[in-house]
C-alpha cells in the first residue's frame, strides 16, 4: 500500500472532462473572480507605478512604472494560481465533496490531481495575459518579444499551482493557507524583485531570493518587455519546472494518504 502511495502519477487525457467541469462551474461567476483576481495587482501598479514612480529615478535605465510591470504580472499569475489551487481546489476536495463524486466514475485521484494543476494554471494564464494586456494598452511594452510572456506564464502557473495543492493536501481548514501566504507567498512578493532589484537586498536574502520560483518569473518577464532574450532562460524555467513537478508529485502522495488510505 505505501509503495501504491509512492508511485509516480499517472498522467492522462481522462482530466478534461474534469477540468471542463470545473471550467463550466467558473463561467458562472466569472466577472466577479476575474475582479478579484485583478483588482489587487492593478492597484499595485497604478498605485505604485504612478505614484511612488514620479518620485523615484529610473530602476535599471527604466521608468518605475515600466519595471513594475513585470513583477505586477508575474505576481498576478502566481496569486491566481495559489487562490484557485488553495481555497477553490480545497472546496471541491473537502467542502463540496466534488472529488468524492468524480472518484465514483472511472476516473482515478491522479486524474483530479492532474486536472486541479491545469485548471490552477489555466486561470493563472488568463490573469497573466489580462495585465498584459493593460501592459501593452498603457504603452509599458511595446515590443513584439512580449508574447512570449504567454507561454512563459503557463509555466508560472503550473509552478505555483504544483505547490499550492501540497498546502492543500495537508490542510485541515481554509484558516491554515494564512501560514502558506504570510511565511512564503508574500515574503517571496518582497524579496523576488517584483519591487525593487534584488541586488539592493543584503547578501544572505539574494541568495536566499536566489532559489525562489518568483525571482526566476521576474528574471525572464522583464527582459521579455523590453525586448531582449532574457539571461539563463533555460535556467529560469528548469527551476519553475522542477518546483511545478516536484510540488505536483507530493501533493498526489499526500492525497493519496488523505483519501485512499
Amino acid at each position: 500500500m505505501k509503495q501504491a502511495q509512492l508511485r509516480l502519477p499517472e498522467l492522462s487525457l481522462r482530466f478534461i472532462p474534469i477540468w471542463r467541469r470545473n471550467l463550466l462551474v467558473w463561467k458562472k461567476l466569472a466577472i466577479p473572480s476575474m475582479l478579484g483576481n485583478l483588482a489587487d495587482p492593478m492597484l499595485y501598479l497604478f498605485g505604485l507605478g504612478y505614484g511612488l514612480g514620479q518620485l523615484m529615478p529610473t530602476v535599471n535605465g527604466l521608468p518605475y512604472i515600466n519595471y513594475l510591470a513585470a513583477g505586477t504580472l508575474c505576481y498576478s499569475t502566481m496569486n491566481s494560481a495559489t487562490f484557485e489551487a488553495l481555497y477553490s481546489g480545497f472546496s471541491r476536495m473537502h467542502v463540496q465533496k466534488s472529488w468524492s463524486a468524480i472518484l465514483n466514475s472511472p476516473n482515478t485521484l491522479d486524474d483530479v490531481m492532474l486536472a486541479e494543476l491545469v485548471w490552477a494554471a489555466s486561470k493563472s494564464l488568463l490573469s497573466g495575459i489580462s495585465i498584459l494586456v493593460v501592459i501593452w494598452v498603457l504603452g509599458l511594452s511595446r515590443s513584439w518579444m512580449s508574447l512570449w510572456i504567454v507561454l512563459v506564464t503557463i509555466v508560472i502557473g503550473l509552478c505555483f499551482a504544483g505547490m499550492s495543492l501540497v498546502v492543500t493536501a495537508l490542510s485541515p481548514s481554509y484558516d491554515f493557507f494564512l501560514y502558506y501566504f504570510t511565511l512564503l507567498i508574500t515574503p517571496m512578493m518582497l524579496v523576488g524583485g517584483v519591487f525593487f532589484p534584488v541586488v539592493q537586498l543584503p547578501h544572505f536574502l539574494q541568495v536566499l531570493s536566489s532559489i525562489l520560483p518568483l525571482t526566476h518569473a521576474v528574471a525572464m518577464v522583464r527582459p521579455l518587455l523590453i525586448g531582449e532574450t532574457p539571461a539563463e532562460m533555460a535556467l529560469h524555467l528548469g527551476i519553475l519546472a522542477f518546483y511545478g513537478a516536484l510540488g505536483f508529485y507530493i501533493s498526489t502522495v499526500l492525497m493519496r494518504r488523505r483519501l485512499l488510505s
